[in-house]
């Protein structure tokens, strides 16, 4: 097993182990980054949350932990 393939087994572990707190973190920085611009881009914030959120849920093979 290569780098890379060990290194994406130990994401998807923790991407499913701590999916809930990972999907806190990034809805407090999308809060974060709405606040310091003053809610001008929060369409576009929620679009980069959403798909981010997506992505990882692509990751583990489960839609169980980011919503």
């Amino acid at each position: 097993m290569g780098f890379l393939d060990n290194a994406k087994d130990k994401l998807k572990k923790a991407v499913d182990d701590h999916g809930d707190k990972i999907s806190d973190g990034i809805d407090k920085a999308a809060d974060v980054a709405s606040k310091k611009t003053g809610g001008k881009y929060d369409d576009k914030i929620v679009t980069g949350t959403d798909k981010l959120k997506d992505g990882l849920d692509k990751l583990d093979g489960k839609d169980d932990d980011l919503r």
